[in-house]
């Protein structure tokens, strides 16, 4: 496995990877990877020839009261992690390659941004969407492959890249659980074994809308409802439980393309989970770590 240190060489390698006639695939993440990352990469060794997984942790996405300091880092275990799962580059820039300044152009999220984890935390996707859009820059990929469980995020990249025309492919993938419904997630290291059985009531609640929906039930605030009656577990301090569309709009009747987002605290650890209410919980993928 190749291990790069700046755009420029990143690009470098790029370019002459695709000037071989190889398909890049590209997995951006902020490292502590955990299964779901991995997946990604199995789904890009799939779809592309060469496989790019970068590690950055943003500082532009977190608020001033967030986790930036104390967020999980361990490179040399990703870097195993990503080499036994066959990644061909390993990007990880020091945060002056990435931000030899401070930005004053930022990209602005736009609507889509307001609500959800927008409203919670101000500035986070205009963050998000900056790095985003910088490490395509650096990478530029073919494929970038991001896991559904974080659906805003996901969403607002899709629509930057269709609205900024960005030349590759967002690939949009399953989320990854545990065998007992909690969706992977670095931050689930910050649970305690209480928490993390208390952490179970978003799954759960996911699939209690989820079961009302199959039975017959359309109205978005009786289902809004019955999902919040389980997510009002002991040990959990809920956000939002909110049916949207794609376009993270509210919807006024559910469908089969209609998207349960939900999120709460357990304890300090903010955690996010989301189900398409045609697939269920039953349609993300579920592996024993």
């Amino acid at each position: 496995m190749l291990d790069l240190a700046t755009p420029k060489d990143m690009r470098a390698w790029s370019r002459a990877e695709r000037a071989r006639g190889q398909r890049l695939g590209f997995v951006p993440t902020m490292g502590a990877l955990h299964e779901g990352h991995l997946r990604l990469v199995d789904r890009a060794k799939e779809r592309t020839d060469r496989v790019v997984l970068s590690v950055f942790v943003n500082p532009l996405q977190f608020g001033p009261k967030e986790d930036f300091t104390k967020y999980p880092r361990d490179l040399a275990r990703d870097r195993t992690l990503a080499a036994e799962r066959g990644v061909d580059c390993l990007f990880v820039p020091a945060l002056e390659a990435v931000y030899p300044q401070e930005p004053l152009v930022r990209i602005a999220p736009g609507p889509m941004a307001d609500t959800l984890e927008g409203a919670a935390r101000p500035g986070h996707f205009a963050g998000v969407l900056t790095v985003v859009s910088k490490l395509f820059h650096m990478v530029e990929p073919d494929v970038a492959l991001f896991g559904r469980k974080d659906f805003q995020q996901v969403m607002l990249v899709r629509r930057m890249v269709t609205d900024l025309d960005f030349g590759l492919e967002i690939d949009i993938a399953p989320t990854v659980r545990e065998l007992d419904g909690l969706a992977l997630s670095s931050r689930n290291g910050y649970l305690d074994a209480d928490q993390r059985r208390a952490a179970l009531a978003l799954s759960r609640a996911l699939r209690a809308v989820e079961q009302a929906w199959r039975s017959g039930e359309a109205d978005p605030k009786a289902l809004q409802r019955r999902g919040m009656e389980v997510l009002n577990a002991p040990g959990v301090r809920p956000g939002y439980l909110e049916l949207v569309d794609e376009q993270l709009r509210p919807v006024a009747r559910a469908d089969a393309r209609t998207v349960v987002v939900i999120a709460a605290h357990v304890g300090a650890t903010r955690l996010i989970d989301n189900v398409v209410l045609g697939e269920g919980v039953a349609g993300d993928i579920a592996v024993r770590t």
